[in-house]
């Protein structure tokens, strides 16, 4: 790849790559711990968080996929943002009507400023993309 496209891609592909680990670690987790998960968070026992461990792990793979790519699509990126934003109003959303343990709300508080964290180097990354493309 040269060095022209590399560069402007270079905070977007480290935050995708960070997003997708985070996202990975999070999803091997719950599948780990996921009884002993659901107890912390003061949910009802019959609860299985599974689905949501299996389905990080998937989005993971697709971030890493999108950040290894030579050249990222833009669009895919976007993607990403949203669906973060998207996560982030979600558990604040959570929050407000499911009654979790207090640490479960400091839990799902902390995920979700994490996850707004990587939204908005996504973000950044996306805005230094498009940058380099209208002074190239």
């Amino acid at each position: 790849m040269n060095q022209s496209v590399a560069e402007p891609q270079g905070l977007l592909k480290k935050a995708l790559a960070g997003n997708a680990l985070f996202s990975v670690a999070s999803g091997v987790v719950i599948l780990l711990a996921n009884r002993r998960l659901v107890r912390f968070l003061g949910l009802p026992d019959k609860v299985s968080l599974a689905i949501l461990g299996v389905s990080l792990i998937v989005y993971a793979a697709i971030l890493l996929f999108n950040a290894r790519r030579p050249k990222i699509e833009l669009t895919d990126a976007w993607v990403a943002v949203i669906l973060d934003v998207i996560w982030v109003g979600g558990s604040y959303a959570l929050i407000l009507v499911v009654p979790f343990s207090v640490g479960g709300k400091w839990v799902v508080a902390l995920v979700a400023e994490l996850v707004l964290a990587f939204a908005i180097l996504q973000l950044l990354g996306i805005r230094r993309i498009r940058k380099s493309e209208l002074y190239a």
